[in-house]
């Protein structure tokens, strides 16, 4: 996730120079993709809309990848904070600063996200009937009528108050995100960029009953993170204030381990943290930035993709009338690779060409250039 465009060329030895890219982030950008992955493959038990014959503790790798399916719908709200913490260290400047308009700033994120949803959008309409023709009910989510697909069509799916469960189920969170970078650009650009509005935003959003309050207040936490970050970038305390951030995330699980707080009021404080610690410089050999930067990439592409695949597989299995063998280590390491591969090739192949297409037709010049600076985000 570049942040500036190296200059020069890059010298033969076996790291890299000391570089503003976020590679830490790109970590835990995978690892909440992944926990996401994990966490929904249950969806391979599912009769309908429920899970039936389904004994979590005896999945395979559960000793492996225990917090994953049992805490891996927490990484859409990694993800919520990641995001905010990208969009803050990119961009509250620019906006505040009006070298970022509307438009361009429209461009920048229907490029990235629009492509590949409205492909997998299409992917699971096409699929859904046949499951439907096959069984009499859908395949995990069961509204996919026209009534359904149009917000779908337009990102708005979870607008409301309640989920809507359709399609491509895992996109709400990005039609709930779509809200929130509405209200992050306009905040900037005619309120104020204070980091006294995330914290009001927080404590708005802290009881908020739909979607969209969580996903402000990860959001605004994530900022909290990217404007800590930079505020110490030249401070003479750094050193002594990311120490104390790192035992606060060494220490923290320790304290919610043996005192049973609140997840939710754990995950909003403590994952800030996270990201300040991890959004560190960091010098790694050129192939492990490359792993970490590939790694980065593919999580969108693996979030949109993996329920299509899991309804093509359910298809397979149906045509051949054989149940899905949902508990077998074979058929779950295979369906990760196929996933994981498969978003690898998404990305280098369709996301990042869509991207670079429709910025280049609807961008001026001066959007080109920042969004080949920015074409990870």
């Amino acid at each position: 996730m570049p942040l500036t465009s190296p200059k020069g060329t890059m010298p033969k030895t076996s790291t890299t120079p000391p570089t503003e890219k976020l590679l830490g982030l790109e970590a835990l950008r995978f690892f909440a993709a992944f926990a996401v992955l994990i966490w929904h493959y249950q969806h391979f038990s599912y009769v309908a809309d429920t899970p039936v014959d389904f004994v979590r503790n005896q999945l395979p790798f559960y000793g492996l990848f225990y917090p994953f399916y049992e805490a891996g719908v927490y990484g859409v709200w990694l993800f919520w904070c990641i995001s905010g913490f990208i969009f803050f260290w990119k961009y509250r400047d620019a906006i505040s600063g009006r070298t970022v308009g509307g438009w361009k700033f429209f461009v920048f994120r229907l490029s990235r996200l629009y492509p590949l949803h409205l492909v997998t959008l299409l992917m699971v309409a096409l699929m859904q009937p046949i499951y439907f023709y096959l069984h009499g009910f859908f395949f995990v989510y069961q509204n996919n009528d026209v009534q359904h697909f149009i917000p779908q069509l337009f990102m708005a799916s979870d607008w409301g108050l309640l989920r809507s469960n359709s399609f491509n189920g895992p996109i709400w969170s990005i039609s709930v995100e779509v809200l929130v970078y509405a209200v992050f650009f306009l905040t900037l650009r005619f309120a104020t960029k204070s980091p006294l509005a995330n914290v009001i935003v927080i404590a708005i959003c802290v009881n908020a009953n739909a979607q969209i309050g969580p996903c402000l207040a990860f959001f605004y936490a994530g900022g909290l993170a990217a404007i800590g970050r930079r505020a110490i970038a030249r401070s003479p305390f750094r050193l002594p204030i990311e120490t104390a951030a790192w035992c606060a995330v060494a220490a923290v699980p320790v304290s919610i381990w043996m005192f049973s707080l609140d997840s939710w009021i754990f995950l909003l404080f403590y994952t800030p943290i996270l990201l300040f610690c991890f959004s560190g410089q960091m010098v790694l050999s050129l192939p492990s930035q490359r792993l970490l930067e590939a790694a980065g990439n593919m999580t969108y592409s693996s979030y949109l993709l993996h329920f299509p695949i899991q309804i093509l597989i359910a298809l397979g299995f149906s045509i051949v009338r054989r149940p899905i063998p949902f508990y077998d280590d074979l058929f779950f390491a295979s369906f990760v690779a196929v996933t994981l591969l498969a978003s690898y090739l998404t990305y280098r192949y369709f996301e990042a060409p869509a991207q670079a297409l429709i910025r280049s037709h609807l961008s001026s010049n001066q959007g080109r250039q920042l969004g080949q600076v920015q074409s990870r985000l």
